[in-house]
């Protein structure tokens, strides 16, 4: 039951904000009590804490799944982005942007878990991409996975970007294609473009 809280929690919070999100709105997405949820967590802040550790745990199996399904780096990072497509579709504020504003403790507890875990995984990305020929060999593996993970970051800054739940999506994949540019060898920016054309054609 806990777990089953946890994972439709998370998504609700993720697709229409943590301020606005109510314990009877999930209790009712549960089609379950107020109180069977309050057997379970002490308050929303508990809530939104226990919440994001369980997706975050779900989204880094999800990608060590991808990650070992053979793909070439550059079509990897693709994959990767598309589990986080339907995320924040719904929502009219960036819930990134409510989570820091409403629960800093919450807020810099995740982006300190996922700076690690993104770290992990793009620094292995990197080194792929190098050994397949995709990214170049002078790549300098720390510097590019900081700079990429400051822009998905600012995707979701409010005093840099207007919010649009339209346009989310059309800017992480503008982000994951300023990335890949560069750093990649021609042979890499031609799988880019061909991965590029396939998901505008899918939008």
């Amino acid at each position: 039951m806990k777990e089953t809280i946890l994972q439709k929690a998370g998504e609700i919070f993720l697709k229409f904000g943590f301020k606005s999100v109510t314990m009877d709105d999930i209790a009712q997405e549960l089609a379950m009590s107020k109180k069977t949820i309050y057997k379970y967590f002490n308050n929303k802040e508990e809530l939104v804490d226990e919440s994001l550790s369980y997706l975050h745990k779900s989204m880094h199996t999800s990608i060590l799944g991808i990650c070992g399904q053979g793909f070439n780096a550059i079509q990897e990072n693709f994959e990767i982005k598309k589990i986080f497509k339907d995320l924040f579709q719904n929502s009219d504020d960036s819930p990134m942007y409510q989570l820091q504003k409403y629960y800093p403790k919450t807020y810099q507890n995740l982006i300190s878990t996922e700076f690690s875990m993104f770290k992990e995984c793009i620094s292995k990305n990197i080194e792929k991409g190098i050994q397949e020929g995709l990214y170049r060999k002078d790549v300098e593996t720390e510097l590019s996975t900081k700079f990429y993970f400051s822009l998905i970051m600012s995707v979701h800054d409010a005093s840099l970007y207007t919010y649009n739940k339209n346009n989310i999506n059309k800017l992480e994949y503008k982000v994951l294609e300023y990335h890949t540019r560069s750093i990649a060898t021609l042979k890499g920016i031609k799988i880019l473009e061909e991965q590029l054309d396939q998901n505008l054609m899918k939008k």
